[in-house]
């Protein structure tokens, strides 16, 4: 199992783009220890690679050694992004997603799926189950940036969307059950 890690990062009126990118990847990076630590405590092996070099608290990312720990039937946690500010995560999750030849990427985000409008702002909001990439940025629907969007599609990489707040949400999607919504070429 691959999971890659996500935050969200707004910069401060007047923060340096730069500096508020690298904020939000060592934040990742918090969330990633903060799982794997989860992690070990309900039996599961994983390991935390990130893009920012931290050797004393994460592993640096190397594509060939995590390769190796998905054979050996590990967890692999990506965290920082990939290492460089002005890529959002969502760019960050599809390239690695498609580095370590996943069958499909896993978007938990804070709405149960991708709907027509916001949810959190229109009550008329309606959720899809499936919708295609081009469908889903002919829309302009937000729930992953065009670039992230555009790679997946180029790559033919589904993206399953559904909220990491809904108890055992995860596991359903894991377990190919009926969740969130389905982005597919």
């Amino acid at each position: 199992m691959v999971v890659i890690f996500s935050v969200a990062w707004p910069a401060a009126a007047g923060m340096d783009r730069a500096t508020a990118d690298y904020m939000g990847m060592m934040a990742t990076v918090m969330n990633a220890l903060a799982l794997n630590d989860a992690m070990k405590r309900a039996g599961l092996i994983a390991r935390v690679q990130s893009a920012l070099t931290m050797q004393q608290v994460a592993e640096p990312y190397v594509r060939g050694k995590a390769m190796q720990y998905l054979q050996e039937g590990k967890i692999v946690i990506f965290a920082a992004g990939t290492g460089n500010p002005f890529f959002t995560t969502d760019t960050a999750a599809a390239l690695r997603g498609m580095e370590m030849n996943v069958d499909i990427m896993l978007k938990a985000t804070k709405v149960d799926g991708v709907y027509t409008a916001d949810p959190m702002k229109d009550p008329e909001a309606t959720r899809y189950q499936t919708l295609t990439f081009d469908e889903a940025i002919s829309r302009n629907l937000k729930v992953m940036d065009a670039t992230a969007f555009a790679l997946c599609r180029d790559q033919q990489l589904n993206i399953k969307v559904f909220s990491i707040f809904k108890q055992g949400a995860l596991k359903r999607v894991v377990l190919g059950e009926d969740e969130g919504t389905l982005v597919h070429c």
